[in-house]
């Protein structure tokens, strides 16, 4: 899973546009650290929420459409009391296909 916390400082920005958009360039990352190419292969996204609030869905969609222009991956958000840090308000977590 990946949080909205800065690689290099650790820090874990108060805004959740910020969050998603630095959860979503982790998840870029290890994809590709694991040898993959990145979103394109993601198929199934769980993203979890502290606390579960929709007015920011727009901020998921422009993310999800940046990262998988080509592919709609499934996806579940579920509403939790917290997260791992008290600064953290979401946590992606996905399953991709990296190959044979």
């Amino acid at each position: 899973m990946q949080g909205g916390w800065d690689r290099v400082t650790d820090e874990i920005p108060k805004e959740m546009d910020k969050q998603l958009a630095q959860a979503f360039d982790n998840v870029e990352h290890t994809l590709k650290e694991a040898g993959g190419t990145g979103w394109e292969q993601v198929y199934k996204i769980r993203a979890y929420f502290a606390p579960l609030d929709m007015t920011e869905s727009g901020i998921l969609i422009d993310l999800l459409r940046k990262y998988c222009p080509n592919h709609q991956p499934t996806m579940t958000a579920v509403g939790v009391e917290k997260l791992a840090f008290e600064n953290m308000r979401v946590e992606i977590e996905v399953s991709a296909y990296l190959g044979s």
